[in-house]
C-alpha cells in the first residue's frame, strides 16, 4: 500500500517569518539574491530550496541562530549552527573572557544573561541589585529581569519604578515585535507588567533615556545600562548570551559605588 508523503512545513514557516518582518516577497528575494518568482514558488511548496538557499533566506530575515536551525529543519536539513554547553572546553576561552570583562567593570555591577533573563554570571557588585531580595527569587536559576521588577525583589528600592519598569518592558516588547512569534516571551512580558504600578507618561518624557533611581543605605543612586551581545557568534549558546552592565549616571553615584567596592558583599552565579 502506497503512502502519501507529509507536506513540508517549510513553505508556511517561510511565509510566516517573512510577514512577521513586514517584508514583501520582492524585498526578501532581493536580499537573498533570488527572484520574486522563485520565492513565491518556495512559499507555495512548488519549489524545494537547497540548503544554501535556506541559509541565505534565514540570514536575509536576520533570524537568530536557533531560528535559522529551525528553518533548516522545516526544509528537511540538519542544523548548521551548533549549540554547545557553556561549560564545555570549546567555550572555555569565552568563559575566561567574560570573567575578565565582569571583573574589569568593577566597582559597577555587570551581568551575563541568557534569554528571558536567566543569570549565567555576575561580578561581586551585583549585591547592589540582590540586596534585600527574597530568598525565593535568589534560588537558581535566578531570573534577573524578574528580580529587578518583582515587588519582593529590587523593585521595592526603585524610586521611579513606574517609569523605569515600563522602560524595561517596552524594550522587551520591541524585541518581541522584531523577533516574531514568541508566546513564552509575550507571557513573560505580561507577567512583568503586572508587577508595575500604573503611570501616565509626561508629554516631555524621553522613553529611551530613563535612568534607574535606586535607594541604598548610602544614598540614592542613578544608573544607566548598556547591553552587549555577541553579534558574530556562530554557536547558538554564545549568540543568545548578552552582557548587561550598569554605569553611574552622575559623580555622586560613582563615588558611592567606589566606596562600596571591596566590602566583601556579593552574589555569584556561574552555572551553565
Amino acid at each position: 500500500m502506497s503512502t502519501v508523503a507529509e507536506p513540508s512545513p517549510f513553505p508556511a514557516e517561510l511565509r510566516r517569518r517573512r510577514t512577521e518582518r513586514r517584508l514583501s516577497q520582492l524585498d526578501l528575494a532581493l536580499r537573498a539574491g533570488t527572484t520574486q518568482r522563485h520565492l513565491s514558488f518556495m512559499e507555495r511548496g512548488r519549489s524545494r530550496p537547497g540548503r544554501t538557499m535556506v541559509i541565505r533566506i534565514a540570514e536575509s530575515l536576520d533570524l537568530p541562530l536557533r531560528d535559522r536551525n529551525s528553518l533548516l529543519h522545516a526544509a528537511g536539513y540538519a542544523p548548521v549552527y551548533p549549540e554547545s554547553r557553556l561549560d564545555t572546553p570549546l567555550l572555555g576561552p569565552v568563559r575566561e573572557a567574560l570573567e575578565v570583562i565582569l571583573r574589569g567593570h568593577l566597582p559597577y555591577p555587570a551581568l551575563v544573561l541568557r534569554p528571558y533573563g536567566e543569570l549565567v554570571a555576575a561580578n561581586s557588585a551585583v549585591d547592589l541589585i540582590t540586596e534585600g531580595c527574597s530568598a525565593e527569587l535568589l534560588e537558581p536559576p535566578v531570573n534577573m529581569i524578574r528580580l529587578l521588577l518583582h515587588p519582593d525583589g529590587m523593585a521595592r528600592r526603585v524610586l521611579n519604578l513606574p517609569e523605569w519598569g515600563r522602560h524595561v518592558t517596552e524594550n522587551m516588547r520591541r524585541a518581541l515585535a522584531n523577533g516574531g512569534h514568541d508566546p513564552r516571551l509575550a507571557a513573560f512580558i505580561a507577567e512583568l507588567e503586572g508587577y508595575l504600578p500604573p503611570t501616565t507618561p509626561d508629554p516631555e518624557h524621553l522613553g529611551f533615556a530613563v535612568p534607574l533611581r535606586l535607594a541604598t543605605p548610602e544614598g540614592e543612586l542613578r544608573l544607566i545600562t548598556t547591553i552587549t551581545s555577541f553579534a558574530t557568534a556562530l554557536d547558538v549558546t554564545l549568540a543568545e548570551l548578552h552582557l548587561e552592565a550598569f554605569l553611574p549616571a552622575d559623580e555622586a553615584t560613582a563615588t558611592i559605588l567606589r566606596a562600596r567596592a571591596g566590602s566583601g558583599r556579593g552574589f555569584r552565579s556561574t552555572g551553565a
